[in-house]
């Protein structure tokens, strides 16, 4: 989702951008400006076109909200992470001239369930599985600044967006009249429209004093209650019906349903805001409004 946004904004601005493509995937074409190259992580095997690339965006990794975490789903998350991120390092070393800058995907996860505190890059990581894997996919992506190159970590918050990621699911029960808060509805979510994301990947890419992580996040994260009231009221749905935590944890199981519907992380942008970042959709229920209208030119706030 993320990566197909960014390539079409990049090819509209000129720049010509490679797409890696890994064996039997089929990538959608029809951009100008981008091409495809034979990628396979599992070999490290890298086509020659993309040498002599300026930038490398990293933004690979299969969906943690897809399937029960089983063990062979948890090591399907982590290779697609770690080792996907180890090898294309592997293959970024052996070219002549390297990268200037490698912004790799990371994840709000790191911080883990932090209940009411306030998370700014400078802290420390949490405990579990997704804390675990977002540590050890941000210590692969570092391995780039042997080469000199600068090291972008973006720790992507919930992506908004009308077609893909979490909100498509999140609005099929308020659809069904059947939405409402998960749990108690306490526990702060730290959310970022497909727009915002875009764009801050083309500003870390054009700023050349950004380096390590970056929460990207808005600037005000908001509870469940608050969200699911937003959800609500754009879609003119009820929000009635609670997702008790109990039947979340039979559904998906106590681990997933913990880490992802019940944990807790109220992240700021501390580092987007000492660039001078401005957000285009700073606000949640104006930004689900532009998400799910027909299309039209946002504008971006001051």
């Amino acid at each position: 989702m993320v990566g197909s946004a960014l390539v079409d904004a990049l090819a509209r601005e000129g720049h010509t951008v490679c797409r890696l493509v890994r064996p039997q995937t089929r990538a959608e074409g029809g951009t100008r400006g981008a091409f495809d190259v034979a990628w396979n992580p599992q070999t490290g095997e890298l086509g020659g076109a993309a040498v002599g690339a300026d930038a490398v965006v990293n933004l690979a990794g299969a969906s943690v909200a897809e399937g029960r975490w089983t063990e062979t789903r948890k090591r399907l998350l982590r290779s697609s992470r770690v080792d996907a991120t180890h090898a294309l390092l592997t293959a970024l070393g052996k070219m002549n001239a390297k990268p200037s800058v490698l912004v790799s995907a990371s994840a709000i996860g790191f911080y883990g369930n932090r209940g009411d505190e306030v998370l700014t890059e400078s802290s420390t990581p949490g405990e579990g599985f997704l804390s675990d894997l977002a540590k050890d996919w941000e210590a692969e992506a570092l391995r780039a600044e042997v080469f000199r190159t600068r090291v972008v970590l973006l720790r992507f918050g919930i992506i908004l967006a009308k077609h893909g990621g979490a909100l498509p699911k999140m609005m099929m029960p308020f659809k069904l009249g059947i939405g409402g808060k998960v749990a108690s509805g306490g526990q702060w979510m730290s959310w970022v429209a497909l727009e915002d994301v875009v764009e801050i990947i083309k500003f870390v890419l054009a700023t050349q004093d950004v380096r390590g992580a970056v929460n990207v996040v808005v600037p005000e994260p908001v509870r469940n209650t608050e969200f699911t009231h937003a959800v609500a009221s754009t879609l003119h749905r009820p929000a009635v019906v609670p997702a008790p935590a109990i039947a979340l944890k039979l559904a998906l199981g106590r681990e997933m349903a913990e880490a992802l519907l019940l944990s807790s992380q109220r992240v700021v942008p501390t580092a987007l805001a000492r660039i001078g970042y401005r957000f285009v959709h700073p606000r949640l229920e104006p930004a689900l409004e532009q998400i799910l209208s027909r299309p039209g030119k946002s504008q971006r706030a001051t």
